[in-house]
């Protein structure tokens, strides 16, 4: 499974684990991706999103029902 967001495009990034004795091995960060269903363009369509566009979208969406 790509472990990209389809909206924002949000990636895995990469760091290091640091002990304390400060040796450092290789990490990585992944987003928080989820399948979820959007509407573009009134359409539904199924997408792999990250938890802040899934918030986002969320948020948009009772904005324009309360308005």
């Amino acid at each position: 499974m790509s472990r990209e967001c389809e909206i924002c495009g949000k990636k895995p990034i990469t760091g290091h684990n640091v002990s304390h004795s400060h040796r450092k091995t290789k990490r990585r960060w992944l987003p928080n991706i989820q399948k979820t269903t959007v509407a573009v363009e009134g359409v539904e369509k199924k997408v792999k999103a990250c938890a802040r566009c899934i918030k986002t979208q969320s948020k948009i969406r009772t904005a324009k029902k309360s308005a």
